[in-house]
Protein backbone atom coordinates (compact mmCIF):
# COMPACT_ATOMS: atom_id res chain seq x y z
CA UNK A 1 0.00 0.00 0.00
CA UNK A 2 1.29 3.70 -0.45
CA UNK A 3 0.69 6.42 1.45
CA UNK A 4 -3.23 7.24 0.81
CA UNK A 5 -4.12 3.46 0.83
CA UNK A 6 -2.54 3.60 4.54
CA UNK A 7 -4.49 6.57 5.41
CA UNK A 8 -7.71 5.28 3.93
CA UNK A 9 -7.34 2.22 5.92
CA UNK A 10 -6.67 4.37 9.30
CA UNK A 11 -9.51 6.80 8.62
CA UNK A 12 -11.85 3.81 8.08
CA UNK A 13 -10.73 2.41 11.43
CA UNK A 14 -11.05 5.88 13.48
CA UNK A 15 -14.69 6.06 12.17
CA UNK A 16 -15.69 3.01 13.43
CA UNK A 17 -14.15 3.24 16.28
CA UNK A 18 -16.11 6.89 17.04
CA UNK A 19 -19.36 4.63 16.02
CA UNK A 20 -18.64 1.53 18.92
CA UNK A 21 -17.25 -0.34 15.91
CA UNK A 22 -13.28 -2.07 17.03
CA UNK A 23 -11.28 -3.75 14.57
CA UNK A 24 -9.25 -6.86 15.36
CA UNK A 25 -7.44 -6.97 11.82
CA UNK A 26 -8.03 -4.83 9.02
CA UNK A 27 -7.91 -6.94 5.78
CA UNK A 28 -7.45 -5.30 2.80
CA UNK A 29 -9.57 -6.44 0.23
CA UNK A 30 -9.01 -4.48 -2.81
CA UNK A 31 -6.77 -1.67 -3.72
CA UNK A 32 -7.41 0.20 -6.87
CA UNK A 33 -9.97 2.62 -7.50
CA UNK A 34 -11.24 2.48 -3.64
CA UNK A 35 -9.76 0.77 -0.67
CA UNK A 36 -11.75 -2.07 0.52
CA UNK A 37 -11.04 -3.33 3.75
CA UNK A 38 -13.09 -6.15 5.77
CA UNK A 39 -12.91 -4.71 9.37
CA UNK A 40 -12.49 -8.19 11.01
CA UNK A 41 -14.05 -9.75 13.14
CA UNK A 42 -17.23 -7.45 12.62
CA UNK A 43 -19.34 -8.35 9.37
CA UNK A 44 -17.90 -4.87 8.28
CA UNK A 45 -15.95 -3.75 5.29
CA UNK A 46 -15.53 -0.11 4.49
CA UNK A 47 -15.17 1.38 1.00
CA UNK A 48 -12.78 4.45 0.64
CA UNK A 49 -12.50 6.63 -2.23
CA UNK A 50 -8.75 7.13 -3.04
CA UNK A 51 -7.95 7.16 -6.88
CA UNK A 52 -11.38 7.93 -7.13
CA UNK A 53 -11.25 10.89 -5.17
CA UNK A 54 -8.57 12.14 -6.66
CA UNK A 55 -11.30 12.68 -9.77
CA UNK A 56 -14.48 12.77 -8.08
CA UNK A 57 -14.99 15.73 -6.00
CA UNK A 58 -17.15 15.77 -3.65
CA UNK A 59 -16.36 12.09 -3.75
CA UNK A 60 -19.78 11.70 -1.21
CA UNK A 61 -21.97 12.65 -4.20
CA UNK A 62 -20.70 9.00 -5.56
CA UNK A 63 -20.33 6.95 -2.49
CA UNK A 64 -24.17 7.72 -1.62
CA UNK A 65 -25.44 6.90 -5.11
CA UNK A 66 -23.77 3.73 -4.39
CA UNK A 67 -26.08 3.65 -1.10
CA UNK A 68 -29.13 4.56 -2.29
CA UNK A 69 -28.85 2.24 -5.62
CA UNK A 70 -28.14 -0.70 -2.86
CA UNK A 71 -30.72 -0.15 -0.64
CA UNK A 72 -33.28 0.53 -3.60
CA UNK A 73 -32.09 -3.70 -4.15
CA UNK A 74 -32.32 -4.85 -0.99
CA UNK A 75 -35.60 -3.07 -0.38
CA UNK A 76 -37.02 -4.56 -3.42
CA UNK A 77 -35.60 -7.95 -2.59
CA UNK A 78 -33.28 -8.18 -5.17
CA UNK A 79 -29.39 -9.47 -4.44
CA UNK A 80 -27.18 -6.77 -4.03
CA UNK A 81 -24.55 -6.01 -1.03
CA UNK A 82 -26.55 -4.23 2.11
CA UNK A 83 -25.28 -1.27 3.38
CA UNK A 84 -23.65 -1.67 7.12
CA UNK A 85 -26.32 -1.87 9.79
CA UNK A 86 -23.58 -2.75 12.90
CA UNK A 87 -23.00 1.40 11.87
CA UNK A 88 -24.41 4.15 9.95
CA UNK A 89 -23.28 3.23 6.20
CA UNK A 90 -22.43 6.80 5.60
CA UNK A 91 -21.11 8.35 3.60
CA UNK A 92 -18.87 9.87 6.47
CA UNK A 93 -15.56 12.15 5.56
CA UNK A 94 -12.38 12.01 7.90
CA UNK A 95 -9.20 13.28 7.43
CA UNK A 96 -9.98 14.49 4.23
CA UNK A 97 -11.43 11.07 2.64
CA UNK A 98 -14.86 10.13 2.02
CA UNK A 99 -15.76 6.60 3.74
CA UNK A 100 -19.00 3.91 3.28
CA UNK A 101 -19.96 1.04 5.75
CA UNK A 102 -21.00 -2.00 3.92
CA UNK A 103 -22.19 -5.51 5.29
CA UNK A 104 -19.09 -8.18 5.01
CA UNK A 105 -20.97 -10.70 1.82
CA UNK A 106 -18.71 -14.09 2.32
CA UNK A 107 -18.00 -14.92 -1.14
CA UNK A 108 -15.54 -17.03 -3.22
CA UNK A 109 -12.85 -14.37 -4.01
CA UNK A 110 -11.76 -14.40 -7.45
CA UNK A 111 -14.51 -16.18 -8.92
CA UNK A 112 -15.18 -14.56 -12.60
CA UNK A 113 -19.19 -15.62 -13.41
CA UNK A 114 -19.47 -16.91 -17.45
CA UNK A 115 -21.37 -14.40 -19.93
CA UNK A 116 -24.20 -16.05 -19.75
CA UNK A 117 -24.86 -15.93 -16.15
CA UNK A 118 -23.61 -12.67 -15.88
CA UNK A 119 -26.46 -11.39 -18.54
CA UNK A 120 -29.20 -13.52 -16.61
CA UNK A 121 -28.49 -11.32 -13.52
CA UNK A 122 -28.14 -8.54 -15.47
CA UNK A 123 -31.53 -8.62 -17.06
CA UNK A 124 -32.98 -9.12 -13.93
CA UNK A 125 -30.78 -6.29 -12.22
CA UNK A 126 -32.30 -4.03 -15.67
CA UNK A 127 -35.59 -4.90 -14.78
CA UNK A 128 -35.84 -3.88 -11.27
CA UNK A 129 -33.90 -0.50 -11.79
CA UNK A 130 -36.40 0.49 -14.44
CA UNK A 131 -38.41 1.04 -10.93
CA UNK A 132 -35.90 3.39 -9.50
CA UNK A 133 -37.16 6.73 -9.82
CA UNK A 134 -33.87 8.43 -7.75
CA UNK A 135 -31.68 11.37 -9.67
CA UNK A 136 -28.82 9.72 -11.71
CA UNK A 137 -26.50 11.61 -14.21
CA UNK A 138 -27.14 10.62 -17.76
CA UNK A 139 -24.51 8.20 -18.60
CA UNK A 140 -22.54 9.90 -15.86
CA UNK A 141 -18.92 7.43 -16.23
CA UNK A 142 -19.05 7.84 -20.01
CA UNK A 143 -19.40 11.84 -19.60
CA UNK A 144 -16.82 12.31 -17.00
CA UNK A 145 -14.11 10.92 -19.62
CA UNK A 146 -13.54 14.42 -20.39
CA UNK A 147 -13.11 16.05 -16.77
CA UNK A 148 -10.88 12.87 -16.38
CA UNK A 149 -8.48 13.80 -19.24
CA UNK A 150 -8.69 17.23 -17.73
CA UNK A 151 -6.96 16.02 -14.56
CA UNK A 152 -4.37 14.21 -16.16
CA UNK A 153 -3.38 17.54 -18.17
CA UNK A 154 -3.43 19.13 -14.51
CA UNK A 155 -1.58 16.42 -13.46
CA UNK A 156 1.36 16.58 -16.44
CA UNK A 157 0.29 13.00 -16.63
CA UNK A 158 -0.26 13.02 -20.29
CA UNK A 159 0.97 15.00 -23.56
CA UNK A 160 -1.02 17.99 -24.46
CA UNK A 161 -1.52 16.37 -28.06
CA UNK A 162 -2.32 13.28 -26.75
CA UNK A 163 -4.74 14.71 -24.30
CA UNK A 164 -6.63 16.41 -27.81
CA UNK A 165 -6.45 13.37 -29.23
CA UNK A 166 -8.87 11.63 -26.78
CA UNK A 167 -10.62 14.75 -26.19
CA UNK A 168 -11.86 15.23 -29.89
CA UNK A 169 -12.12 11.19 -30.20
CA UNK A 170 -14.53 11.21 -26.67
CA UNK A 171 -16.53 14.34 -28.30
CA UNK A 172 -16.92 12.34 -31.35
CA UNK A 173 -18.45 8.97 -30.04
CA UNK A 174 -20.80 11.39 -27.60
CA UNK A 175 -22.46 12.76 -31.02
CA UNK A 176 -22.99 9.43 -32.40
CA UNK A 177 -24.37 8.02 -29.25
CA UNK A 178 -27.05 11.39 -28.97
CA UNK A 179 -27.89 10.79 -32.57
CA UNK A 180 -28.76 7.58 -31.90
CA UNK A 181 -32.03 8.83 -29.61
CA UNK A 182 -31.96 5.70 -28.18
CA UNK A 183 -34.21 4.68 -24.96
CA UNK A 184 -33.13 4.88 -21.41
CA UNK A 185 -33.41 3.73 -17.76
CA UNK A 186 -31.55 3.88 -14.72
CA UNK A 187 -28.17 1.45 -15.11
CA UNK A 188 -25.48 -0.30 -13.34
CA UNK A 189 -22.65 2.43 -14.58
CA UNK A 190 -20.17 -0.34 -14.63
CA UNK A 191 -22.05 -3.92 -15.18
CA UNK A 192 -19.37 -6.41 -15.32
CA UNK A 193 -18.55 -9.94 -14.12
CA UNK A 194 -16.26 -8.47 -11.29
CA UNK A 195 -18.77 -6.94 -9.70
CA UNK A 196 -20.50 -9.68 -9.08
CA UNK A 197 -20.08 -11.95 -5.96
CA UNK A 198 -20.65 -15.71 -5.80
CA UNK A 199 -22.44 -16.68 -2.61
CA UNK A 200 -24.20 -19.38 -0.72
CA UNK A 201 -26.89 -17.59 -1.88
CA UNK A 202 -26.08 -16.81 -5.89
CA UNK A 203 -24.59 -14.34 -7.45
CA UNK A 204 -24.81 -10.65 -5.46
CA UNK A 205 -24.10 -7.78 -7.20
CA UNK A 206 -22.25 -4.80 -6.04
CA UNK A 207 -20.60 -0.90 -6.83
CA UNK A 208 -23.09 0.71 -8.07
CA UNK A 209 -21.17 4.44 -7.60
CA UNK A 210 -21.08 4.69 -11.22
CA UNK A 211 -24.84 3.88 -11.58
CA UNK A 212 -26.23 6.40 -14.06
CA UNK A 213 -29.30 6.80 -16.84
CA UNK A 214 -28.43 5.94 -20.32
CA UNK A 215 -29.53 3.72 -23.12
CA UNK A 216 -28.61 -0.22 -22.05
CA UNK A 217 -26.37 -0.26 -24.98
CA UNK A 218 -23.68 1.40 -22.04
CA UNK A 219 -24.37 -1.58 -19.64
CA UNK A 220 -24.06 -4.22 -22.38
CA UNK A 221 -20.47 -2.28 -23.55
CA UNK A 222 -19.30 -2.71 -19.69
CA UNK A 223 -20.89 -6.68 -19.84
CA UNK A 224 -19.19 -7.18 -23.32
CA UNK A 225 -16.00 -5.71 -23.09
CA UNK A 226 -14.97 -7.74 -20.00
CA UNK A 227 -16.30 -10.97 -21.33
CA UNK A 228 -13.64 -13.88 -21.96
CA UNK A 229 -15.97 -15.77 -24.26
CA UNK A 230 -16.14 -12.33 -26.62
CA UNK A 231 -18.74 -9.50 -27.31
CA UNK A 232 -20.72 -11.16 -29.78
CA UNK A 233 -21.40 -14.09 -27.22
CA UNK A 234 -21.66 -11.93 -24.42
CA UNK A 235 -24.17 -9.96 -26.29
CA UNK A 236 -26.14 -13.02 -27.46
CA UNK A 237 -26.17 -14.21 -24.13
CA UNK A 238 -28.49 -11.00 -23.19
CA UNK A 239 -30.66 -11.00 -25.63
CA UNK A 240 -30.00 -12.32 -29.54
CA UNK A 241 -31.93 -9.30 -30.79
CA UNK A 242 -28.94 -7.05 -29.83
CA UNK A 243 -26.18 -6.44 -32.48
CA UNK A 244 -22.79 -5.38 -32.05
CA UNK A 245 -23.50 -2.48 -34.35
CA UNK A 246 -25.94 -0.72 -31.75
CA UNK A 247 -23.60 -1.54 -29.01
CA UNK A 248 -20.04 -0.10 -30.86
CA UNK A 249 -20.21 3.22 -30.23
CA UNK A 250 -20.68 2.56 -26.44
CA UNK A 251 -18.12 -0.38 -26.69
CA UNK A 252 -15.23 2.42 -28.22
CA UNK A 253 -16.28 4.77 -25.14
CA UNK A 254 -15.73 2.27 -22.94
CA UNK A 255 -12.23 1.61 -24.39
CA UNK A 256 -11.84 5.42 -23.87
CA UNK A 257 -12.73 5.15 -20.41
CA UNK A 258 -10.05 2.16 -20.21
CA UNK A 259 -6.67 4.21 -21.36
CA UNK A 260 -7.83 7.50 -19.18
CA UNK A 261 -8.23 5.33 -16.24
CA UNK A 262 -5.21 3.29 -16.96
CA UNK A 263 -3.55 6.46 -16.83
CA UNK A 264 -5.01 7.95 -13.69
CA UNK A 265 -3.94 4.18 -12.32
CA UNK A 266 -0.39 5.09 -13.64
CA UNK A 267 0.40 8.43 -11.23
CA UNK A 268 -0.48 6.40 -8.11
CA UNK A 269 0.78 2.59 -9.03
CA UNK A 270 4.03 2.76 -11.30
CA UNK A 271 3.85 -1.00 -12.27
CA UNK A 272 0.83 0.23 -14.52
CA UNK A 273 3.27 2.92 -16.43
CA UNK A 274 3.91 0.13 -18.77
CA UNK A 275 -0.04 -1.06 -19.68
CA UNK A 276 -0.85 2.72 -19.91
CA UNK A 277 1.91 3.57 -22.20
CA UNK A 278 0.69 0.35 -24.56
CA UNK A 279 -2.75 1.42 -24.31
CA UNK A 280 -2.36 5.06 -25.26
CA UNK A 281 0.00 4.18 -27.84
CA UNK A 282 -2.66 1.81 -29.32
CA UNK A 283 -5.37 4.60 -29.33
CA UNK A 284 -2.73 7.00 -30.87
CA UNK A 285 -2.50 4.35 -33.70
CA UNK A 286 -6.05 4.23 -34.06
CA UNK A 287 -7.56 7.79 -33.32
CA UNK A 288 -4.65 10.25 -34.49
CA UNK A 289 -4.92 11.65 -38.30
Amino acid sequence: MDSLSRKAVDAALAVAREHGVHCAEAELLKDGANVLVHLQPVPVVARIATTTGLVRQPAEQWLQRDLDIASFLVAEGFPAVPPSMELPPGPHTHDGLAISFWEFVPHERGYAASAGDTAQVLRELHAVLRRYSGDLPRLGPCVEILHWIDRLIAWKAIAPEDAAMLRATHLRILSRIDQMASPEQSLHGDAHNRNLLKTAKGLVWTDFEDACRGPLAWDLACFASMATEGKDAALASYDRAVSLEEVTPFLEAREMEAVVWTLIFATRFPERRVRAEEMLARARLRYSG
